[in-house]
């Protein structure tokens, strides 16, 4: 078996490319993904501590129904995300991060 710490470095090194990522890239498209990569290492490390939890050999599923809530809470940010994205490059022809200098088009 695995040990947690395994799953957490995953985890922190999964955290830390989508935080880099988020930080580092223009594209709006490319930071939406960095976002989603550290909602899945956040996922991750819910999963690992509800495995972890097990109480005489039976596992804890709370944290993993958690998780679930978490994924389709990132769908739907997706699909917001997605759409705000196509509406700015029908505006300003780019999904630059440093085209957006007023809300007024």
């Amino acid at each position: 078996m695995t040990p947690l710490s395994h799953y957490l470095i995953f985890s922190a090194l999964l955290f830390s490319i989508g935080l880099g990522g988020a930080i580092m890239r223009r594209n709006v498209l490319v930071v939406l993904m960095c976002l989603e990569l550290m909602l899945t290492a956040a996922n991750v490390s819910l999963v690992a501590f509800s495995r972890a939890q097990g109480l005489e050999g039976v596992p804890v599923y709370d944290a993993q129904v958690l998780a679930l809530f978490v994924m389709a809470i990132a769908a739907a940010e997706v699909a917001v995300g997605l759409a705000l994205i196509v509406a700015m490059f029908r505006a300003r022809r780019g999904v630059e991060s440093t085209s957006l200098t007023s809300l007024k088009d």
